[in-house]
């Protein structure tokens, strides 16, 4: 299963990507996650459907100091990635 996540609220400067990176890495996911420059964050990542769905659930609570406001998640067709990396 390959989802798109666009993450709104206050997704920045709180450690949000690094985060999922750990948590997609537990899930043993794959995919990439990146800041936008509206101030949101996005990702795309592939995985076991209930894996992808935990970290769904995950993305819309976020780290300790993130606020998230909204998740908006697009399911896409299957994509294989190599690993869980942040793009810069």
């Amino acid at each position: 299963m390959t989802v798109h996540l666009l993450i709104k609220g206050k997704v920045q400067g709180v450690f949000y990507r690094a985060s999922a990176k750990d948590v997609a890495k537990d899930l043993r996911l794959s995919g990439w996650i990146r800041n936008t420059a509206d101030g949101d964050v996005e990702s795309m990542v592939t995985g076991d459907k209930d894996r992808v769905e935990e970290f769904v659930a995950w993305c819309k609570k976020g780290p300790a100091r993130a606020a998230v406001t909204k998740v908006v998640v697009t399911e896409k067709e299957e994509e294989q990635f190599f690993n869980f990396v942040i793009v810069r």
